[in-house]
């Protein structure tokens, strides 16, 4: 079907289209009784403004960009919700992108939303990216930018994070104060910063308690998978048959290291005491329910796409913009992997 044009609501009405322009917003210049004729004509042609138009009078095209690694994983689908919410208060949409941990991937949608001429994006990183040339070329073009989560550093931006290394110390002082004193950590890949912090956390957890640091102790993950977590738990059972505690780098992994543990009989906690970390919901369907750190991953959305308006609002109004940090609070749940008698 043909869209119904402004031309053709004023030639049915004898009018203008400038009258017609003006009486879909209501203008005060305009008789209340032409306004009721437009709006009634418009509605029953099914009139629909023309977005781009607009978008080029406003300059503002009303959408924002949002890339994440996965789209299934249970916090970034409930950060997507914060964002979303958020964004149809304030009108705007979200295109949601997944780099799938790729950073070519993530080039490529970067340089999709510019092209888009989205009027912010919100991102937390992949794995392998970090200062890259399509960050500052967001930087560059002065578009409104966001990082949750998985961050750098280097990127001169707003950021929403929690505190990685204050709640990976709290996640491995719960253990040791159930009792464990041989801890392994299930880490996450070596670039990303949350990774980082929270292996630091673990390694600051330690010296506190005077328990001698091993990187033997320590295994890497590339993807941070279920399947990683299954197979370091065989590697841990095999190399380190003393190991009473497991600090893993997300709930998924841990989960892998529990349904491993249950396979082959360990005892946990009993044997082996084991904390994540997000707080997804399969850790409180697995058994044993597992103790985890609880990340605020809706209110993490929200505050990015707070802090996401603010920029865009004073770009739009030309007064300039002094990127911000939000770190959220985090706390450990204790559950049935590290109830363990001392």
């Amino acid at each position: 079907m043909k869209e119904t044009t402004l031309k053709e609501i004023a030639e049915t009405l004898g009018i203008s289209i400038t009258t017609v322009s003006k009486a879909l917003k209501s203008k005060p210049d305009v008789s209340e009784k032409t306004i009721k004729k437009v709006l009634a004509l418009a509605e029953e042609l099914n009139y629909i403004p023309n977005s781009f138009a607009v978008n080029l009078r406003t300059k503002e095209s009303k959408t924002i960009g949002l890339i994440i690694p996965e789209v299934v994983h249970h916090f970034f689908s409930n950060v997507i919700n914060g964002i979303i919410a958020e964004a149809e208060k304030n009108g705007y949409l979200v295109i949601i992108l997944q780099s799938n941990e790729s950073l070519e991937l993530e080039k490529k949608q970067v340089a999709l939303l510019l092209n888009k001429r989205v009027d912010g994006i919100i991102m937390s990183l992949s794995n392998e990216s970090n200062n890259d040339s399509h960050i500052k070329e967001i930087l560059r073009k002065e578009i409104p930018f966001v990082q949750f989560d998985k961050i750098s550093k280097l990127i001169p931006s707003s950021k929403v994070i929690i505190n990685d290394q204050k709640a990976a110390m709290e996640a491995v002082q719960h253990l040791i104060d159930k009792g464990c004193k041989k801890i392994a950590h299930i880490r996450g890949p070596e670039n990303p910063q949350n990774a980082i912090d929270r292996f630091l956390g673990y390694k600051k957890a330690l010296e506190k308690n005077n328990i001698p640091y091993d990187s033997k102790w320590v295994y890497t993950c590339q993807n941070v998978t279920f399947k990683e977590g299954v197979d370091f738990a065989k590697q841990i059972l095999e190399e380190h048959t003393d190991v009473d505690g497991i600090f893993a780098i997300t709930d998924l992994v841990a989960v892998g290291v529990l349904a491993y543990f249950n396979e082959k009989g360990v005892q946990v906690p009993n044997q082996i005491a084991v904390i994540g970390f997000s707080n997804w919901f399969m850790a409180q369907v697995i058994t044993p329910k597992l103790s985890t750190v609880e990340q605020p991953s809706y209110e993490m959305g929200v505050a990015a796409f707070t802090l996401l308006l603010e920029e865009m609002i004073s770009n739009k109004d030309g007064v300039s913009f002094l990127p911000r940090t939000i770190e959220l609070e985090t706390s450990v749940i204790e559950r049935d992997s590290s109830m363990k008698n001392k």
